[in-house]
Formats: structure tokens, sequence, C-alpha cells
């Protein structure tokens, strides 16, 4: 146990020394943060707290990006081969870097759900213990990703080209970027295929209506079944050398990750449980918009053109 305390430690050193991790994992969050809540939000707190959602789960999904070019780097650099020497093995080394990316990751969501509070006065978070298994469990499934995406890219190039086919779709087909009611019904009928998506439902359906751990076991059990998968999945593809190329098969066993979502997404484009559940948290946000008071249905103090006086004499 200790061992595995110091690897951790050592990795959490590491991480917070390449520039990359470090981008992906505070500076992103927060320009997302700012942007999708002070201006697409526009600061309203019923807006905000449906993009909260979005925000938190854009932060936990680009770990993903930043842990996978770390230990492709690594790998590149020797450091993997330093590791080699001392007595741990590829499952112990994996799951230290899990817990060093949960524990860089989980404080920058604790301070964005603070500023949400404090900031744009969000009027609630929702129920904890949803929002904590949530969170969690997508900082260690979007983290497992990324070691598979580490264990089967040969150079960083291929790394990077690996991670933007995976961050695209992830991002703008799950209702990260935009509301999922907003798209249209085709992309949302392919987004019920995408992990992210799940994500993202149960943040919203969190903060916003206050969903208790029981209502949302899907994506919780669904996020932690594809954890498992990739975790076990990186740790038999892993390698120490930078010479030692991953086999093209090795690839083909990746996609063999997605299947628990290409079941699940079979199962609800059938019930349209999630899109459903998309539509109403969507229509409670734009009926907050436009609601007398937010600047969109006339400024608050000053009558309406039908309001107004009319300066006509009367008749």
């Amino acid at each position: 146990m200790k061992n595995f305390v110091a690897l951790t430690l050592m990795r959490i050193r590491l991480a917070m020394r390449n520039k990359m991790f470090f981008f992906f994992i505070l500076v992103m969050p927060f320009a997302f943060f700012f942007i999708w809540l002070g201006v697409f939000a526009k600061g309203i707190p019923q807006m905000v707290a449906f993009y909260l959602g979005s925000v938190l789960a854009f932060n936990v999904m680009g770990s993903f990006w930043g842990l996978s070019a770390t230990l492709v780097t690594f790998r590149e650099q020797g450091i993997l081969r330093r590791f080699h020497v001392a007595p741990v093995t590829a499952s112990d080394l994996l799951a230290s870097s899990i817990v060093a990316n949960y524990v860089l990751t989980l404080p920058m969501v604790v301070v964005e759900l603070f500023l949400a509070r404090v900031i744009f006065h969000v009027p609630s978070l929702g129920n904890p213990i949803s929002l904590f298994l949530l969170i969690s469990v997508g900082i260690i499934s979007f983290g497992s990703l990324g070691l598979v995406v580490a264990s089967v890219t040969n150079t960083m190039q291929e790394t990077q080209i690996l991670n933007q086919l995976l961050w695209m779709p992830l991002i703008f087909l799950s209702g990260a970027t935009f509301p999922l009611a907003f798209l249209p019904r085709a992309v949302q009928r392919f987004g019920l295929f995408l992990p992210a998506t799940y994500l993202v439902n149960g943040l919203q359906q969190t903060i916003v209506n206050s969903a208790t751990p029981w209502s949302r076991y899907v994506e919780i059990l669904s996020l932690a079944v594809w954890a498992c998968l990739t975790f076990f999945l990186s740790a038999q593809l892993f390698r120490w050398e930078p010479e030692a190329k991953t086999p093209r098969r090795a690839k083909l066993l990746v996609a063999a990750t997605a299947i628990p979502f290409l079941l699940l997404g079979i199962v609800e484009n059938r019930t349209d449980r999630i899109l459903l559940e998309a539509k109403s948290a969507f229509l409670t946000m734009t009926s907050a918009m436009s609601a007398p008071g937010n600047g969109t249905a006339g400024s608050p103090g000053k009558p309406t053109s039908s309001e107004r006086p009319s300066n006509r004499a009367p008749e």
C-alpha cells in the first residue's frame, strides 16, 4: 500500500509538470465555465443550473485527453522504463494514474460548484450523493478511456489524432456543448450511443431536478461497467518500452469496449427516456429565459410597448 501511495504522489507531481495535462485539467475547464455560464446562460440562475451539468461533464471528460497524452509522453521519454525497473506492475501504474487524475480533477469540480453558487447564484446544486457518484464514476471511466488510448497508440501524433476523433463526437453530439433537445432528431438518436450523453443527462437531471441516485442508476451503472472494461483492456495492452508497437488487432479490441453503450443506445432509442428528460430540462431553461425580468420580455420596471400610454388625443 505504501508503494502505491508513493507511486500515486509521484504521478501527481509528474502530471503537474506536464503542460498539456495542466491545460486540460485547469485552464480549459475554467474557460469553458465562464464562457458558458456567463455568456450563453447570461448569468440567469435557472439557465446557469441547466448549463452547469454540461460544464461539469466537460471538465470530467477532458481528463482523458490529458491523461493519454501524459502517458504517451512518458513512454517516449523513457520515464515508463524507469518505473518498470521498480517492482511495479502495469495495473499498479495505471491505477495510480486514475487515482492521481481523480485527486487533481475533483478539486476543480468543487471550485466550479462553489463559483456557480457564489457568482451566478444557482438556487440549488441538486442531490449531493447523485452529484458525487456521477462525477466520481465519470472521472474514473473517462480516465480509463485515456489509458486505453495511451495503450494502443505508438506516438504522440497518433495519440492526438485519436483523441480528436473521440473528443469531437463526445462534446458536440452528447449535449455537452449544445443542449441535446436543440440538436436534430437524427443526431439525438446517435447521441444515445455515446457515454458522454449519459454523463451530461445525469448531471443535468441531478442539478435541475434534484434526481436521486436510484433514478440515475442507468447512467451510474453503465459508466461503471464501461470503466471496468476499459481499465482491464488498457492493462492488457499496456507497453513500457517506446520500441514496442501495438498490433492492429488491439484497436479492434478497443472498439469492443463500446458494446455496453451500443446495447444501451438500442434500448434508449426505443424508450426515449433520455430524450424526454433532456427535452423537459431544456423547456424549463427556455421558460426561465423568457420569464419577465430576465431581459427578454422587457426590462424590469419599464412598461412594454403594449403597456405604454398612447400619445393620441382621445376621440
